[in-house]
């Protein structure tokens, strides 16, 4: 099966028509350049812009979402593993992407941000997304994940790879945009993932899938930090306690009307499956790795409403007193700061995906 992403990205239909063209044409819960257009961005990667690659102009305006996203999403093309490297391919395959996009899909522009070309070519996808990342203050809403678009860097790269790795140099180029990407924006190297951590899909294929725990780690020699990512327990009917809890109050976050009793029945069931659906990720009603890696966003001092009296009834849990009112005021920074230097995460504060999972373990 070809990389299926539903809605915000494209299906089978959007793989099928890259590979037949490039063969023919080589083508938030928080707040040394190459040619004409190509640039080294201070200590980063060479990176051909929208106007490098001949890019034709978005169909809309664009939608600049501020501060910092909160991960980098990896993804594979689907497309045949060319032995083309050059320049002119890579920019041929950036030309037929937005094509099929624009006018199969009828997407304003490229979905994803970045795209790594077999040959190591790193080309921007959508338009502003390198001068966004320059500034480190905002970056571009996408559409290469279903429910991470206004959260998530995507990086796409080209390729199948369900059976092979991606070649020595384009992953080397992948390691240095994320760090780049890490850099600019604050991001820890556990902070990476792969597309089907999120949607119903195979993409970015199980090798390179299987590669995300090594990205990490390769990311984080350069960037410093714990490459350790979050684990998430499975939940399903019949479960019940703090961690049924702690779902619940995420999904009343996300929409779903529900009672917060600590039993997985069938409203639960129910709610779960709604909301797996509305984000595109495996809709069995079952509470696994694409639920919570949906369901949980960062919080941080100031936040309010259902998510943190989850984080707060975990606290309690936990043996941290604290009140459960729902307002992440300074007893709840404490609290959280307590808790990560206990578990030896970073004690900043903020209940990003890793705290969420700790605090679920």
């Amino acid at each position: 099966m070809n990389h299926v992403d539903p809605a915000n990205s494209a299906g089978p239909g959007r793989r099928s028509f890259l590979a037949g063209a490039f063969a023919v044409g080589t083508g938030a819960l928080l707040g040394s350049a190459l040619t004409a257009g190509v640039a080294r961005a201070a200590a980063g990667p060479v990176i051909a812009d929208t106007g490098a690659w001949g890019a034709r102009p978005a169909s809309s305006p664009l939608n600049f979402v501020a501060g910092a996203p909160d991960k980098v999403i990896v993804h594979h093309t689907a497309t045949p593993n060319v032995t083309d490297y050059s320049q002119a391919a890579a920019f041929s395959l950036a030309r037929s992407m937005q094509s099929y996009q624009m006018d199969s899909e009828h997407w304003i522009d490229t979905g994803q941000h970045f795209t790594v070309s077999r040959g190591a070519y790193i080309m921007e996808g959508r338009h502003s997304s390198l001068a966004t990342l320059r500034s480190g203050t905002q970056h571009v809403e996408s559409a290469h994940c279903t429910g991470q678009n206004t959260v998530a860097i995507g990086i796409e790269n080209e390729g199948t790879y369900s059976t092979v790795d991606p070649r020595s140099q384009q992953y080397a180029a992948l390691i240095d945009l994320i760090t780049y990407i890490c850099q600019r924006y604050g991001l820890r190297a556990y902070q990476v993932y792969g597309h089907r951590d999120f949607n119903n899909t195979e993409c970015p294929g199980d090798r390179l899938y299987a590669l995300i725990p090594q990205i990490r780690r390769d990311v984080a020699a350069r960037i410093g930090g714990d490459p350790t990512g979050p684990v998430w327990p499975v939940l399903s009917s019949g479960a019940s306690g703090e961690n049924v809890k702690t779902l619940q109050y995420l999904l009343v976050q996300r929409g779903q009307s529900l009672t917060v009793d600590g039993a997985y029945g069938p409203a639960t069931q129910a709610a779960v499956t709604a909301f797996q659906n509305t984000n595109h990720a495996s809709a069995d009603g079952v509470a696994g790795n694409q639920t919570w890696s949906q369901a949980v966003a960062p919080l941080a001092r100031g936040a309010t409403g259902s998510a943190v009296q989850g984080v707060q009834s975990q606290l309690v849990a936990h043996g941290i007193q604290v009140s459960v009112d729902g307002a992440f005021g300074p007893g709840t920074q404490a609290g959280v700061t307590s808790f990560q230097s206990s578990a030896g995460l970073p004690a900043d504060g903020v209940v990003d995906a890793r705290t969420w999972s700790r605090l679920l373990a």
